[in-house]
């Protein structure tokens, strides 16, 4: 949960009037109630046992005192009245045990509603995240040429480094919603549920692959200036304050595209 929390800052501090903010905040909301969810799945429903095991008790006692109240005849019973006896037995044992099947399964399944349900908001958020990086394509960056645009192409907001930084933060939203779904497992072993799970990680996985694909078009072309002196001017920010300009060198290697947090952390592992 720290982890999204964190990740809203960071997207809200870079982009803040960006529509990937509100859709991170709806994360973080999700992931404060997984662990609570998580608990609730997990947990044995008594109340539901309860009234499993009173409906179980009064069928059993019926079946009993049926079995008590059949007088059987001494003299022979006819072929034709045999076999609706025991037409008639076989369809009530079928429907007494579906219905002691039913009574048996209601707790699995009432969990298992929850989790689908709880993995299904997930699924949904996951799918809003590949629309909001749907329309960032790394090739316009490569073509500047306004003449290739049309009336209907997207208006070009970011440079180089913005969208870098954008399209890493949608990966890592997708990342954070396959492990928020892997708590709603982590106390409930139902095969539909773990299988739910897993078919969106692998939704996830596949839809990160793609962001990076964007990502290694983007760091294929060649800088421009504009993009340099903009990451130049980024890596110089630090904790909301803007130190002193410096002039920005001609060279900068593709190293300063990556976020200046992410730089610091870098930096002391080195050491």
């Amino acid at each position: 949960m720290e982890t999204v929390r964190v990740l809203r800052n960071r997207i809200n501090e870079r982009f803040p009037d960006a529509g990937l903010t509100k859709v991170c905040e709806e994360l973080l909301k999700i992931a404060e109630q997984a662990s609570e969810r998580s608990i609730a799945i997990g947990r044995p429903m008594l109340g539901v046992r309860i009234l499993s095991g009173c409906v179980i008790a009064a069928i059993l006692i019926g079946v009993l005192v049926m079995f008590n109240l059949v007088k059987i005849p001494n003299q022979p019973i006819p072929a034709s009245e045999f076999i609706q006896v025991v037409d008639a037995a076989f369809n009530a044992l079928v429907l007494v045990g579906a219905t002691l099947l039913f009574l048996f399964t209601l707790e699995v399944r009432v969990k298992r509603s929850r989790a689908l349900k709880a993995i299904h908001e997930l699924r949904s958020l996951v799918h809003i995240i590949d629309m909001h990086q749907l329309t960032k394509d790394p090739e316009r960056m490569l073509w500047r040429d306004a003449s290739f645009n049309t009336k209907s192409s997207p208006k070009r907001t970011m440079n180089r480094f913005q969208l870098n930084r954008y399209l890493d933060y949608c990966s890592e939203m997708l990342a954070l919603c396959g492990k928020v779904a892997a708590l709603y497992v982590a106390n409930f072993h139902d095969s539909q549920a773990v299988a739910a799970v897993n078919d969106l990680e692998n939704l996830t996985t596949g839809q990160g692959g793609k962001i990076w694909q964007k990502i290694m078009i983007l760091h294929s072309g060649p800088e421009h200036n504009d993009d340099v002196q903009q990451v130049a001017h980024a890596s110089r920010l630090s904790d909301g304050e803007q130190s002193e300009a410096n002039s920005s060198s001609e060279n900068v290697s593709p190293s300063t595209l990556r976020d200046p947090d992410e730089k610091s952390a870098s930096d002391s592992t080195t050491k």
